[in-house]
């Protein structure tokens, strides 16, 4: 009797967690794209990635269409 009740508590708690994640990840999906998921951390934009560059700083681009790539390899060769 005390395994059954001990067991069937258990399973309780671990249903409530997986339901309240489940629908904590409902309601963070459907916030718009850059709106912030809490108000205590309210910011004035999109929060930005921390390795991504500052706006006007330079950046390394690798153009990788057709032609650009036959000419690398036929050069290598």
């Amino acid at each position: 009797m005390l395994f059954t009740t001990l067991y069937l508590v258990c399973f309780a708690l671990l249903l409530v967690g997986a339901f309240s994640l489940m629908s904590q990840g409902f309601r963070v999906a459907n916030q718009p794209m850059g709106a912030p998921s809490d108000r205590r951390f309210q910011s004035d934009g999109p929060r930005r990635h921390p390795e991504a560059p500052e706006p006007g700083e330079m950046v390394m681009v690798v153009d990788l269409n057709r032609e650009r790539l036959e000419q690398l390899y036929q050069k290598s060769s």
